[in-house]
């Protein structure tokens, strides 16, 4: 096989790589450097995750959102004052402030259901809940009405995910969700999480949580994290628990092998 057919081959295999995910495999080269188009497109990556890190969610137009559904919603703060120090001090993004735990109380129950609260946090990328979040709350509602007693949803700033135990706990929630942004990597910049926690309280461990990740539009839809969270809460009523306790169901179908042309 000549040199130049071995190169065609290469580059066709190359292609196919890619074609299957948005990792930086088989860059294109020049001479032993990156191509410009491929420096270009790193450094444009890397901007957006920064970008992201830093953002501020968009609360008027969360809250205005889900106001506009019908729906309850407060916001919160963690004891972490402004980004810099949310980013410095990841214990004080785990704590509510003073006043955003004493605007937080509970009423008594008034279905007799199980108490779910949704919360919608900002994390590492407040662009993937002002993308996502609302969305995967349209799809999850009508798959859990009739099940849970939803109280207030909460929007935190400031956040991480342990914050959501102290949230759940003043709301005497049974079982919290929370939709957070992601930390951002060079591929995907707008990444939400849901953290789903069963009796949330001060104290829990990630252990003890289930987490589904990559919501967004090149990963998993909204309507199929929904799906997926409302299978998690089935199953956590039925065992009493989450995170170890409760696994995946999907961690058991069969791995399907994808053939390159």
């Amino acid at each position: 096989m000549s040199e130049i057919m071995k190169q065609d081959s290469s580059a066709a295999v190359d292609r196919s790589l890619r074609a299957f995910t948005p990792a930086r495999i088989a860059l294109a080269r020049a001479g032993s450097s990156l191509a410009t188009r491929e420096t270009l497109a790193f450094a444009l990556d890397h901007a957006q995750a920064r970008d992201a890190v830093h953002a501020s969610l968009s609360l008027p137009t969360l809250l205005g959102e889900l106001h506009a559904r019908g729906l309850a919603a407060i916001a919160v703060r963690s004891a972490a004052q402004d980004r810099r120090t949310y980013l410095k001090r990841p214990d004080l993004g785990r704590r509510l402030s003073e006043a955003s735990a004493a605007a937080l109380h509970s009423s008594a129950a008034a279905t007799g259901l199980p108490r779910l609260t949704i919360i919608l946090a900002d994390g590492l990328s407040a662009l993937a809940t002002d993308r996502h979040a609302v969305a995967v709350v349209d799809a999850l509602l009508p798959l859990v009405r009739g099940t849970w007693e939803i109280t207030e949803i909460v929007v935190a700033e400031q956040a991480r995910v342990a914050l959501g135990d102290e949230i759940g706990a003043a709301l005497r929630a049974k079982m919290t969700v929370m939709l957070i942004g992601e930390r951002p990597g060079l591929s995907a910049a707008d990444s939400l999480g849901a953290y789903i926690t069963w009796e949330p309280r001060p104290g829990r461990t990630n252990a003890e949580r289930n987490c589904i990740s990559n919501i967004r539009s090149e990963g998993l839809s909204p309507t199929a994290a929904a799906e997926r969270i409302a299978l998690f809460l089935r199953e956590a009523v039925r065992l009493q628990a989450t995170g170890t306790a409760l696994k995946d169901p999907n961690d058991a179908q069969p791995i399907v092998r994808m053939e390159l042309p």
